[in-house]
């Protein structure tokens, strides 16, 4: 009784106070010897392991965790790298300090992110964004005075074409908007990697090269998963939302109608980001023979035949 007591005693003081009720404590200490904290917990060659990754990560309940508290999950992680994790530490702590950790924190740099960049973030920050579009779809010249100058063209210029057509029409006008901003945006934040190539490295995680080939197809994907994200709620809430409206306790509660628009946006979005985040590998492969002619070269020349394929991180 007092060995499981003192235990308990030394898995709290590993932990901070609010993460209590969320761990279990084993009455034996867990052999961490093989932990590999970078590990995926999901097979990430199949669409439903990444999907699930992506569920973990994007957990919008973890953008309420304190400062303090993603601090002490980067200590964890970078403690159980390096092999020397407290005394008393269970796997289901170090988890969670790496679900944190993956929700707040860049991967490459490891710095704690502004609160709208985090991966945490994406659920609560695309609710609000696309539920205000979704509701104010009318007044486009003032719901994009921030967006790109794409966006704003596309959704001035829809919305002129679309006049004449029925309401239901003009609703779509924002996810064109969003389609055609992504289409431009995402490219053009990362234009240095078209221009210099993106990291590639062998099966070893040893960087053998840039390649243009790879950023591009990299942020082909990521635009893809971009607009899939966005798609099912800004095409089919308009739908729910004419319906919805039409009703006669709508027609008296219009004051509701933004808000509501914004829950069932993050509805749609809860499901929909890990979804579209899980569309494609993080980790890609590609053939060296689809690389760039002189990166082809390079490898045959400095490495033979040993290495067939490349594979580097398409971003998010």
């Amino acid at each position: 009784m007092f060995a499981r007591e003192n235990h308990i005693s030394l898995a709290r003081r590993a932990l901070p106070q609010e993460t209590y009720p969320q761990l279990c404590v084993n009455e034996m200490e867990a052999d961490l010897s093989d932990f590999n904290i970078d590990a995926p917990r999901w097979d990430q060659c199949t669409f439903l392991g990444r999907v699930k990754h992506f569920f973990n990560i994007t957990d919008p309940r973890t953008v309420l965790v304190p400062e303090r508290e993603l601090d002490w999950a980067k200590v964890m992680v970078e403690k159980s790298r390096m092999g020397i994790v407290p005394p008393g530490t269970q796997v289901e702590q170090l988890l969670y300090a790496k679900k944190l950790y993956d929700s707040a924190f860049h991967p490459d740099t490891g710095e704690k992110m502004n609160v709208i960049g985090r991966m945490s973030f994406q659920v609560p920050g695309g609710m609000i964004i696309t539920g205000f579009m979704l509701q104010f779809y009318r007044q486009m010249a003032l719901s994009y005075i921030t967006a790109t100058t794409t966006a704003v063209a596309t959704a001035v210029g829809m919305n002129m074409l679309t006049k004449r057509a029925p309401p239901l029409v003009g609703r779509w006008v924002p996810f064109a908007a969003v389609a055609a901003a992504n289409c431009v945006n995402i490219p053009m934040m990362r234009q240095q990697e078209l221009i210099q190539g993106i990291c590639v490295k062998d099966t070893n995680h040893n960087e053998i090269g840039h390649s243009r080939r790879a950023a591009a197809i990299g942020i082909t994907q990521v635009v893809i998963s971009r607009i899939t994200m966005a798609a099912p709620g800004m095409i089919l809430l308009p739908v729910i939302m004419e319906r919805l409206e039409k009703l006669h306790f709508m027609k008296k509660v219009k004051v509701l109608h933004a808000p509501l628009q914004v829950t069932l946006s993050g509805c749609f979005l809860i499901f929909m980001v890990p979804v579209a985040c899980g569309l494609f590998p993080q980790k890609c492969k590609l053939p060296v023979s689809s690389l760039e002619p002189e990166l082809q070269d390079t490898i045959k020349a400095k490495y033979g035949e040993l290495v067939p394929y490349v594979y580097f991180n398409k971003g998010l």
